[in-house]
């Protein structure tokens, strides 16, 4: 279990718009993966290659703030490839892990609304932008083994604002603000019926947005994760995702909207292949559809898909 647990360390850090435009730095569905809670005990290497896809709307009634704007309603449609790279330190015998990990994210997105005009008229507009995203860093993650079927994951994580970031445009590779996550993950594992529950839980921190003298409320956002394990390395079963704001943004374009304070739900399936290689090598592969089934002033999505692969060496 050692070589595909380190994975657990490597719970994608999914971003898109912040809350200021009715996302935020993680999506729904997509944070928890396999073997969440455990960092394996040997000292190894792991890369993880993930890729999102999101296309959501916010309906036209609705008024978002999106940069230095107020628009009328909202469809966006974004794409994720992240790239991860997650060390395991060598700290011997014991029931503390630790490793570090980092992750370079590059990011499409495409944003259409209605945007009104100083004549006060509103027009249609579309904007789309394509680059590197900001850098996401975790350098401390500590697991802790409780036995050999129960295990827990304290990390602190925090996004860097390294992309670019225009106040005027409607699609941004770049959040402009600096977000900072503790998190904590747990996995219980069931050997007798061969089932596993994973879950991630977190809290987001954002400081102001300069360019727009936004700020996001902290946000609170769990996902719970339940497989079947199979004996030929495939595993079944279903990911249960919420996002809650703890109070309302602040700022003259969120205080226009009364705070404009969200939350959703989503629910959908995933499956999973484990294959261990040569020389203690392994490779995990996942793919989920996470629909969004209740949203509130965050992109409502029924198509929220997710493709990873995790090599451990």
């Amino acid at each position: 279990m050692a070589g595909l647990a380190a994975a657990a360390a490597l719970a994608a850090p999914v971003a898109a718009w912040a809350t200021e435009g009715a996302l935020g730095r993680q999506v729904t569905g997509t944070n928890v993966q396999p073997n969440a809670g455990i960092v394996s005990p040997e000292p190894i290497w792991a890369v993880n290659f993930a890729e999102i896809y999101l296309d959501g709307n916010i309906s036209g009634s609705r008024s978002v703030p999106v940069g230095g704007k107020t628009t009328l309603g909202i469809d966006g449609k974004v794409a994720f490839t992240l790239a991860t790279v997650l060390k395991t330190w060598d700290t011997g015998p014991g029931r503390w892990n630790f490793a570090s990990s980092f992750t370079l994210p590059y990011v499409w997105t495409k944003v259409s609304a209605g945007v009104t005009g100083p004549g006060g008229r509103t027009v249609g507009q579309t904007d789309t932008a394509s680059n590197l995203f900001d850098l996401y860093f975790s350098p401390i993650i500590a697991g802790y083994h409780f036995s050999e079927t129960s295990h827990l994951a304290l990390s602190f994580n925090f996004w860097a604002p390294t992309g670019k970031y225009d106040a005027n445009n409607l699609a941004n590779p770049s959040l402009n603000n600096w977000t900072f996550i503790p998190q904590v993950a747990y996995t219980k594992i069931f050997p007798e019926s061969g089932f596993q529950l994973d879950t991630v839980a977190g809290v987001q921190f954002y400081t102001r947005n300069n360019a727009t003298d936004y700020r996001n409320a902290p946000v609170f956002s769990m996902d719970v994760m339940g497989r079947k394990m199979f004996s030929n390395g495939v595993s079944a079963g279903l990911v249960l995702g919420t996002i809650q704001q703890l109070g309302n943004d602040k700022g003259p374009t969120a205080d226009r909207l009364n705070g404009f304070r969200g939350r959703d739900w989503a629910l959908g399936p995933i499956v999973t292949y484990d294959r261990k290689l040569a020389d203690k090598r392994s490779l995990s592969l996942g793919l989920r559809w996470v629909p969004t089934i209740s949203s509130t002033n965050r992109l409502d999505s029924s198509s929220t898909f997710m493709a990873s692969a995790t090599l451990v060496f």
